[in-house]
C-alpha cells in the first residue's frame, strides 16, 4: 500500500511555487504540480531531478467548465490542496481596463471557489487533510493604490475563512498565507522597499510548514505592517499610499 500523501498545487509556476515543489519533494511528498504553462513546469522539474516526485498537469484557472475533470482525472486525490493562481495588473491601468480587471476576479478568486468546492465536496476523498490558499497584504485593507487587485484577495480570503469554519467539523485545515513583497516575476519593474522583500524560497517554508494557525504572515517585519493595516482607523488608512 503507497503511503505517500499527495499536494495538489494549482498555479505551480510561480517562483515560489516552484520552491514549494522543491521542499514538499524533500520532505518525501508527490506532488501534482497545475498549471498552463507546462513547458517551463516541467524544464524546471527536470532541472532539479524531481521526475520521481513531481508530475506536471495542466489546470486554467479561469476555465470554470474544464474544473469537474480535471478534478476528475486526477491520477492520486490529495491529502493538501494549494491555490496559488494569481494575475496583477497596477490600478493604473485597470481602472481603465475592464478586461484585465476581470481577468484577476476570475485568476485571484472565482476560479479558486470554482475548483476548491469541487474539491471539498468530494466527500469520497477521506485523505484530504489540509487546503492552503496564498493571499496577499494588499487584500487586508482598501487602499487607493491597489483596491482593484486587492478586492480580488480580499474576496479570496474571506472565502477561505468561512471554508475553514465549515470544514473543521471534518478535521480539514485552512491556511491563508498573507504575504508581503516577494522577489518575483510579477513584481519585476516595481519600485519596492528592498528591505521588505521576501525570497521565494523563505515564503515556500512557511507554506510547506503550515500549522493550524489561520492566517499565516512571513517574516516579523510584515506581521507589524498586517496589524497596522489591520487596527488603523479609516482617516489613516486613506493617508497612505
Amino acid at each position: 500500500m503507497n503511503t505517500q500523501k499527495t499536494v495538489l498545487f494549482l498555479g505551480a509556476n510561480s517562483d515560489v511555487a516552484k520552491q514549494c515543489l522543491i521542499q514538499y519533494a524533500e520532505k518525501g511528498f508527490f506532488v501534482l504540480a497545475a498549471s498552463r504553462d507546462l513547458v517551463s513546469l516541467k524544464n524546471f522539474v527536470l532541472e532539479h531531478q524531481l521526475e520521481d516526485q513531481v508530475q506536471v498537469i495542466y489546470f486554467d484557472a479561469t476555465n470554470f467548465s474544464s474544473h469537474q475533470n480535471f478534478y476528475k482525472e486526477l491520477p492520486a486525490k490529495p491529502h493538501i490542496v494549494i491555490y496559488a493562481a494569481g494575475f496583477l495588473r497596477q490600478n493604473e491601468d485597470v481602472r481603465n481596463n475592464f478586461n484585465d480587471a476581470f481577468q484577476m476576479v476570475k485568476v485571484n478568486y472565482a476560479g479558486a471557489v470554482s475548483v476548491l468546492n469541487i474539491i471539498v465536496n468530494d466527500f469520497s476523498n477521506k485523505n484530504l487533510e489540509r487546503i492552503i490558499g496564498l493571499s496577499s497584504l494588499s487584500g487586508v485593507r482598501g487602499r487607493k493604490s491597489n483596491y482593484i487587485y486587492g478586492s480580488t484577495k480580499a474576496a479570496f480570503t474571506t472565502y477561505l475563512t468561512g471554508l475553514r469554519q465549515d470544514l473543521s467539523s471534518r478535521n480539514i485545515v485552512v491556511n491563508v498565507i498573507v504575504s508581503g513583497y516577494i522577489n518575483t516575476k510579477i513584481n519585476e519593474g516595481l519600485s519596492l522597499n528592498k528591505s521588505l522583500i521576501m525570497k521565494p524560497e523563505y515564503v515556500a517554508k512557511h507554506i510547506v510548514n503550515a500549522g493550524n494557525s489561520f492566517s499565516i504572515v512571513p517574516n516579523w517585519k510584515w506581521k507589524i505592517i498586517y496589524w497596522i493595516l489591520k487596527l488603523s482607523p479609516e482617516f489613516l488608512v486613506a493617508k497612505m499610499p
